[in-house]
Formats: structure tokens, C-alpha cells, sequence
């Protein structure tokens, strides 16, 4: 479809001058295997037929593409006192507009993001990667989440993943998109989560819109989900529908190939980082709640040393997937626990090596 021109393009202006014409409306990713609602991703609405990529095209056109989605970011940031418990909100920010003043300035309304996704919705240039990780990395010590758009789209988008290091990963709809009848873009979907995985990321499937992909994404063990049949964007922050919830658990128990290592999760103790630890095993928080390090014992001397926290899964993650990639650690890392956490990075528990060699099929 050929690009409107700028004859045929909106005038953003007079929305800039009522912001009260640009609404929100917020559609659920959904934590797989828990099939409830783990957060939300904030999306702009305009007035007219024109959807958003064609009113963010015309800002650009006028110069006004960091104003407009500044105005966006300040709407969607306004919305997350309202969030619902143990929710995060996904908020878009183009990565060639992330330090502009105006996006800077709307980011700054709120210093606390600790229930915030950042998500970059396109691929920087590769000159602008390092800039951008510096940016990303100032929003994550205020408690942000960085997340990346259309994962495996390229060589591009690999090697700004390698750079950025996002915890949250969104597949590329190319290939979710018939994933449960290509046998490819099954293969490059799990192959897009193990490097997911490598890099402690989450990988986030969007624009789910059929059981089968939902069950393939299951057996694939990917933990998050986002489409039209999970659930439409909508006003508010809406549940998930009841026929939706029986859905995704029947899906999830179909689709698994192998018991998940939720049954083999231990119970740790979290303190904080820089506090007197106690006794290992620990598992040290920082200021904003999230691991950072573990506090262990040499099994061969008992001395107590401190790990960084080398390996993190899923509670529905499988066992010889996780046995795996444990073993496939650096050896000085190899043997140690690997921490199971929630989606949006919550401690559930521990997991030891000899546990899940002792439970692989």
C-alpha cells in the first residue's frame, strides 16, 4: 500500500492544541501459564478514520513527531495509579525520538516506572544503539522494564537485541502469524526465545489470533501472549473473559510438551543488596525489588560467596529446557540455582541443578 501523501495526511496541530482528542485504550498480555492478565500495553486512538501510524506520520511530516508522542507518553504514564495489582503498562517510544526534549520531559512526569514497560517500537540505527542503551538504562534505574519490537525481523533487530539487553522481547508478527502450520517460523520463533532466553529476556508473542498459535506458543514455552483472541484493546483495564481464561488453560495443558519445573521450585529468602545477608541461600534485591545477585555457599568448603544472578525462567518453563540451559552456563556458573521469577520479574523461587537432572524425563 502506497504511503499517503502529504496533501491527504491529518493535521496534527489543532490535537496538539486539545489533547483531549488523543484517548488511550489498553489490550492485556496475558502470563500463559497462570492465564491471567500480567500487564497491559497503552495504545493511541485518534479522532477520524486515520489510525495511528498515519497521524504519527504526519507529526513527522510537520517536525511535531516528538511533541505528539510525548503527548501520548504523558497520557499513558497518567494511567498507572489505575492499574491493577501485580499489572505492568507497556508504554511505546520511538528510539530515534527517546531523547528529545519533549519525550524526555513527558517521561519525567513520573520518576517512579517501576510498573512500566518501555517498549522501543522500532529498530534504532546501529549508530544509535549505544546511545539509546545509555537512554533505556537511565529509565530502568528509575524502575522501568525495557522492551523490544519485532524480534527476528532481521539482522537489525538480533543486534539490537545484543545491545540493548531488553528483559521483554516481542516476537515479529511475520512469525507468529501461522506459526502452529509453518514448521519454520515455528523453528525461528524458538530459536528468537532461546537467544530470548540467553539474554535474560522475556519473549512476548504478539498478535495471537487462533488456538493453534496460542498452543504452539505453549509448547514452546514462550510465557507471554498478546492478540485479538486473548483480548481487543478496550477503555479500561479490563480481565480476562472467562471463555478466554478456560481457553488459554486448556491450550497451555495441550500444548505442553514436558512438565514445567514449577513443581521443583524452592522456596529463598530475599534481602536487601548491601544488607547483612544471613545465611545462603539468598537471593539479593535492589532498590527497586529485583534480583541482583545470589548469596550461596561452596558446596566443597561451605564459604559463602556472592553470584550474580546468572540464569533466570518461568515457573512454566520446562525441565530439560531449563536442565539445558543451565548446564550450557559458563563453568564457573554452571552448578549454581537458577532463580524462577514471575513476568514481571518477581522472585517465585529457586531451582537446583540436581533437582531438575533428578526430574528429566
Amino acid at each position: 500500500m502506497a504511503a499517503p501523501s502529504a496533501a491527504t495526511l491529518p493535521d496534527c496541530r489543532p490535537l496538539l492544541a486539545d489533547p483531549d482528542d488523543l484517548t488511550l485504550v489498553f489490550q492485556p498480555v496475558v502470563d500463559l501459564a497462570g492465564a491471567r492478565v500480567a500487564g497491559y500495553e497503552a495504545l493511541s486512538r485518534f479522532p477520524g478514520t486515520a489510525g495511528p501510524d498515519v497521524w504519527f506520520a504526519a507529526a513527522a511530516d510537520l517536525g511535531l513527531a516528538a511533541e505528539l508522542e510525548a503527548l501520548a507518553i504523558a497520557k499513558a504514564l497518567a494511567a498507572v495509579p489505575r492499574l491493577p495489582e501485580d499489572t505492568f503498562l507497556t508504554v511505546n517510544v520511538s528510539p530515534h525520538l527517546l531523547g528529545s526534549g519533549p519525550v524526555q520531559d513527558a517521561l519525567d512526569r513520573r520518576r517512579d516506572l517501576s510498573c512500566v514497560v518501555i517498549e522501543l517500537t522500532e529498530h534504532a540505527p546501529a549508530g544509535d544503539l549505544d546511545l539509546v542503551r545509555c537512554l533505556s538504562d537511565q529509565l530502568r534505574a528509575r524502575g522501568a522494564l525495557v522492551a523490544l519490537d519485532d524480534a527476528g525481523a532481521g539482522y537489525a533487530g538480533l543486534q539490537a537485541m545484543t545491545v540493548l539487553r531488553p528483559q521483554l522481547v516481542k516476537l515479529d508478527r511475520a512469525l507468529v502469524s501461522g506459526v502452529d502450520t509453518d514448521p519454520v517460523r515455528s523453528a525461528l520463533a524458538e530459536l528468537v526465545g532461546e537467544f530470548a532466553g540467553r539474554i535474560d529476556a522475556w519473549l512476548l508473542a504478539e498478535g495471537v489470533e487462533t488456538a493453534g498459535e496460542l498452543a504452539t506458543f505453549a509448547r514452546l514455552g514462550v510465557p507471554l501472549a498478546q492478540g485479538w483472541l486473548l483480548g481487543r484493546p478496550a477503555p479500561g483495564f479490563a480481565p480476562l473473559a472467562p471463555e478466554v481464561t478456560r481457553l488459554v488453560r486448556a491450550q497451555v495443558e495441550r500444548g505442553r510438551r514436558t512438565d514445567s519445573v514449577a513443581g521443583l521450585v524452592r522456596p529463598i529468602r530475599r534481602c536487601d543488596a548491601g544488607e547483612p545477608a544471613g545465611a545462603p541461600p539468598a537471593v539479593l534485591l535492589g532498590r527497586l525489588g529485583e534480583p541482583v545477585g545470589l548469596l550461596l555457599a561452596d558446596p566443597r568448603t561451605g564459604e559463602t560467596y556472592t553470584a550474580p544472578v546468572s540464569l533466570r525462567v518461568h515457573p512454566s518453563a520446562g525441565v530439560p529446557e531449563v536442565l539445558h540451559r543451565a548446564l550450557t552456563r559458563p563453568p564457573a556458573h554452571r552448578f549454581e540455582p537458577v532463580l524462577c521469577t514471575d513476568p514481571t520479574g518477581a522472585v517465585v523461587g529457586l531451582l537446583r541443578v540436581e533437582d531438575l537432572a533428578a526430574a528429566r524425563p
